[in-house]
């Protein structure tokens, strides 16, 4: 702001000047840096860091809760800054579900083809374990990140160069895989924890009855009195699974 100074001798006029407020110049200056910090929060903004904040806020909440309004939140910007970044939702799905393909571990190609595929599945579990929320994603849409491409196109060589046929190939890649994001989904919506086996075991017992389901009884007989702990191992099924691929590469 500016105003005048007047300044009086004996009483007459003899000066005028603009005086500039230094209260409002700091108002000014405030304002300034805000938005100055707007520019560098715009700035510093990227694709990469809406993805990666949109997998955070997945892991913490589900995916189901995931909206641009709430990554924006999250983001300290409005909703609208996104889409400067991603087109729409679905290219954060697409590049979230990414983010976690390039998390596990790619097979070599060209070694022990069953030690490849065993890490792999492995891998596979351990990292859909920390993002419960991926699994129905990768199953449910067309994924084609420079990071799933990667991983499908060494598996499908692993198995190639191994002795498949590009037929078989197919087959043992989704065999290994139904297997996985089966077991993966069991274990994450189970609805009782291994230290819970024993008592609800026993809490059931009455509706099997041994005359009418006699195996099903045998077997919770055994959970409740410890003879076997109920926990099941995702190497038990996948080497049973591996070694089965292996007598149908063989007979190629």
């Amino acid at each position: 702001m500016v105003y005048l100074q007047r300044k009086f001798v004996n009483g007459q006029l003899i000066q005028i000047r603009p005086v500039f407020s230094t209260k409002t110049g700091k108002r000014e200056s405030q304002v300034a840096k805000k938005a100055k910090r707007s520019r560098k929060d715009r700035v510093s903004l990227s694709k990469d860091r809406v993805l990666q904040t949109a997998v955070m806020f997945a892991d913490k909440h589900g995916i189901k809760s995931l909206s641009m309004r709430k990554l924006g939140q999250l983001l300290g910007v409005e909703a609208m800054s996104l889409y400067n970044h991603v087109s729409n939702k679905d290219e954060i799905l697409d590049g979230i579900v990414d983010i976690v393909a390039s998390e596990i571990d790619v097979p070599s190609i060209g070694g022990d083809w069953k030690m490849a595929m065993r890490q792999r599945a492995t891998s596979a579990h351990e990292v859909l374990l920390r993002h419960p929320w991926a699994t129905m994603l990768i199953v449910s849409r067309a994924n084609v990140g420079q990071a799933m491409l990667r991983y499908v196109d060494a598996t499908i060589g692993c198995l190639i160069e191994a002795g498949f046929s590009y037929t078989k190939a197919d087959h043992a890649w989704n065999a290994i895989d139904s297997y996985v994001y089966g077991f993966t989904l069991q274990k994450l919506n189970f609805p009782f924890d291994p230290e819970e086996y024993a008592e609800v075991a026993r809490a059931y017992l009455p509706q099997i009855p041994v005359d009418k389901y006699p195996y099903l009884n045998g077997m919770s007989q055994e959970v409740i009195t410890g003879q076997h702990d109920g926990l099941h191992d995702l190497l038990f099924g996948l080497d049973l699974i591996l070694e089965g691929l292996e007598s149908l590469r063989e007979s190629d």
